[in-house]
């Protein structure tokens, strides 16, 4: 039980769960050498410091908009490198419009610098985007292009959101992310935009909902989009898609302390899957649900090799999806079947492209569980916040914390969680970090102990290159980086010194030369078989 008094938050033994020192975690002593730049909340570089000591513009934020009219916009690529230009295409009421180019980062707290801004454009009605029939696809490829936006060399690569606006003070964005394809960044940040776009409810289709009568008690739903498209604005989070909930955080926060990061999208890594080599640890931001086959082989491959890997939100893996072309470009719409046997590649080809309801399900069988180490066990209601309980305070990432096992942070666990299954394989040496037991009344659960469920922060090394992978257990990991939402203040400190030791290990290479796991899965689920072999 947590006691909340004027504020201050106490463990149920009366320990106070706040750090003694809220500079950084406390120093990692190690047998190896500390490579430039390392500090305790991971691996600098003097470019990311020298950019965010650069002056923060607050106009990049979202105001209050009218209650009439509207703007709303999309770019002809997800993801784009300097010399390189991307068309925006803009439908508006607004009679005039501009567009505001805007980095992500800290910048002394403003969070964002202004890199490029148009002239006065000329607003438009765009024509109403189409549904594909069968596949339920909404797709705006009808709409006539606003601007062309060179990516100079001023477009430091990194997450950036073009803000629209009007001429009656309409606003929203347009995300972009700029990469470096010869980068070698220590920590390579990757914008999951398949989920983006898989949850993306414009024009009122998206992998999950659509509009019209289905069976009730049927899953998935049966009006469901088949293919959804880039080629339309993200209806949800001002434009964003789940940029700014759940992975703009984590980019602050790294730029915050001179993070050594380089930025790419899902579909960067299926399309350039060399570009996992010239990093040390590959971070999936957010709600990393959606993976496709030639990202997943990228990154498997590059773990075998030494790569780290840490799972911010649960449910990663999970779907399987592919890309395919639009009329404005290559995989530019994305499939997801949720069932196989309506899928028209079935039977056809590799059938590991076949896009069953999860990667688990034929013809793919190819669990998430051998590679994340756990898998998505549900989730809670909204705006429903739970502990996350600390199973193995001796293990590096509590390292400074003070906690100690069965301690609590407050609220740090929301939405989807994760956690060992018991009858799914899973690597050997899985070690169990936290294991928070959940409300079931207040959830959706998959599997549950009695009127409890789980959510498991985990990690395991693996036998031959000793990369490490890390899974947080919960949706809600990156928005505990900052109070709110429930999360207090000294909930977000542990967060983020947690978050700190993280980046301090997996930053130096395979985090297993350094902190090799140490499997105690049988102590929380006896009966869970360990992978095989």
């Amino acid at each position: 039980m947590i006691a909340l008094v004027a504020g201050v938050i106490a463990l149920a033994d009366g320990t106070d769960p706040t750090p003694k020192t809220t500079a950084g975690p406390a120093p990692h002593p190690s047998s190896a050498p500390a490579p430039p730049g390392l500090t305790s909340y991971g691996v600098t570089a003097n470019w990311v410091v020298d950019e965010n000591k650069k002056p923060g513009s607050p106009a990049w934020r979202i105001g209050d908009t009218p209650k009439t009219g509207a703007i709303e916009g999309f770019a002809n690529q997800v993801y784009a490198s300097a010399g390189q230009s991307v068309k925006l295409y803009v439908n508006s009421t607004a009679p005039k419009f501009t567009v505001d180019a805007y980095r992500i980062g800290y910048y002394g707290g403003v969070g964002a610098r202004l890199v490029w801004s148009s002239k006065q454009l000329t607003g438009r009605a765009q024509p109403p985007c189409p549904l594909t029939a069968g596949v339920n696809m909404v797709s705006c490829d009808n709409w006539t292009p606003s601007v062309t936006v060179p990516i100079t060399s001023a477009f430091v690569q990194g997450d950036y959101l073009f803000k629209l606006t009007g001429s009656h003070h309409e606003q929203s964005y347009v995300p972009l992310t700029v990469w470096d394809p010869a980068s070698h960044g220590t920590y390579l940040v990757k914008n999951d935009v398949f989920t983006w776009q898989a949850w993306n409810p414009y024009g009122g289709y998206d992998y999950y909902v659509g509009p019209g009568s289905c069976p009730r008690n049927v899953y998935p739903l049966c009006t469901r989009a088949r293919v959804v498209s880039y080629d339309r604005p993200y209806g949800d989070e001002d434009g964003t898609g789940d940029f700014m909930w759940l992975e703009m955080p984590l980019v602050q926060f790294m730029e915050q302390h001179g993070l050594d990061v380089s930025y790419v999208t899902d579909l960067t890594v299926a399309e350039h899957p060399d570009i996992l080599a010239n990093h040390k640890a590959l971070l999936s931001e957010g709600h990393d649900e959606c993976w496709s086959l030639p990202e997943r082989q990228a990154a498997t491959a590059a773990n075998a090799k030494g790569l780290n890997l840490a799972f911010f939100g649960a449910s990663g893996v999970l779907r399987h999806v592919r890309s395919q072309p639009s009329p404005l470009g290559a995989d530019r719409e994305l499939v997801d079947y949720r069932d196989s046997g309506k899928d028209p590649l079935n039977g056809k080809g590799d059938p590991k492209e076949v896009t069953g309801n999860t990667w688990s399900a034929p013809p793919a069988n190819w669990p998430e569980t051998d590679f994340v180490g756990e898998a998505y066990n549900g989730f809670l209601e909204p705006d429903v916040h739970a502990g996350l309980t600390v199973a193995d305070a001796s293990a590096w990432i509590f390292k400074g914390t003070g906690l100690h096992n069965g301690s609590v942070l407050p609220a740090a666990i929301g939405s989807d969680v994760d956690s060992l299954q018991p009858r799914a394989t899973h690597p050997a040496d899985v070690q169990v970090l936290a294991h928070s037991g959940l409300p079931a009344s207040q959830a959706q659960a998959n599997t549950r102990d009695g009127n409890t469920f789980y959510s498991d922060m985990t990690y395991y090394t693996g036998p031959n290159a000793k990369a490490g992978v890390w899974d947080s257990g919960t949706n809600n990991w990156i928005p505990a980086l900052v109070p709110g939402g429930g999360e207090s203040p000294a909930t977000a400190r542990l967060v983020q010194q947690i978050t700190g030791n993280l980046f301090w290990l997996i930053g130096q290479g395979p985090a297993g030369k350094i902190q090799p796991s140490t499997a105690n899965w049988q102590q929380f689920y006896p009966a869970a078989p360990p992978k095989k072999g």
